[in-house]
């Protein structure tokens, strides 16, 4: 079967819309048949339960706890948990796999820079950036908005979206020749698909993740309830769509 990796996973530490604290998923994943998870908190400019009337110390201590209390969680068992950020613009979010705790208390000033300019300092950092569900359409959004040359690939299958608003990301992808990730975008336990990426090797940090990302070395794949692993590209309702975006698109180049 190989080894299956949640990419896209929110802790009620530091994500508002989080119902699970950090330890208690690695049991869960584990019986999912998962080998490790990338937790990937909302950050500050994101739906955020951190407070904001604290140091920027202080706020990143609480954002990286739930990752922190999930890899304490996992000594001693063979699952790996990896810290990742799920960064917010203006709604459209970004998925950054390869940079750190360290990283964030040295680099207050993400908070001011343009979607490029993240890309660059996360690059500096040996990391990457994943544009999360691209065509993701919800009540609280009036647009899609899409950064073709501000990221590393696309988040083509998200457990959390209509298979529509995947198939779409998956052909906007497929149009852009970029990688592409798979995620369950979880936030509470629950039987419904999942999503994750599945290698043939282990994974035992973020930064291999993130090589093998870019080497393309993952295949994408959907987690039936039942446990059946299916790769996204052969899953036609995920992509090929059906219909046109119900929103405008957006392309904020240079912003």
């Amino acid at each position: 079967m190989g080894f299956l990796y949640e990419t896209h996973l929110h802790t009620c530490e530091a994500s508002r819309c989080g119902r699970v604290h950090g330890e208690d998923y690695i049991s869960y994943m584990m019986g999912k048949g998962y080998s490790g998870m990338i937790v990937t908190d909302h950050f500050f400019n994101g739906n955020t339960c951190v407070p904001e009337d604290l140091s920027w110390k202080e706020r990143v201590e609480i954002y990286c706890s739930g990752f922190e209390r999930a890899l304490k969680a996992a000594e001693g068992k063979d699952f790996t948990v990896m810290f990742g950020v799920e960064f917010n613009f203006n709604k459209d979010e970004y998925l950054l796999y390869g940079v750190d705790k360290q990283w964030l208390l040295d680099n207050e000033r993400i908070m001011s820079m343009t979607r490029h300019e993240l890309l660059e300092a996360v690059h500096e950092a040996g990391g990457i950036m994943i544009q999360a569900h691209p065509y993701r359409e919800r009540d609280y959004l009036s647009d899609i908005k899409l950064a073709p040359t501000a990221c590393d690939g696309i988040e083509v299958y998200n457990a959390a979206n209509k298979p529509n608003m995947n198939a779409l990301g998956y052909e906007y992808c497929m149009s852009l020749d970029l990688p592409m990730t798979s995620g369950s975008d979880i936030h509470f336990f629950h039987d419904n698909e999942m999503g994750g990426m599945l290698f043939e090797r282990k994974i035992n940090t973020v930064q291999d993740y993130a090589r093998a990302v870019i080497e393309r070395s993952g295949i994408p794949v959907s987690i039936r309830p039942d446990g059946t692993v299916i790769p996204v590209s052969q899953m036609p309702e995920q992509t090929v769509p059906t219909d046109l975006p119900t929103l405008p698109v957006l392309y904020p180049e240079g912003k």
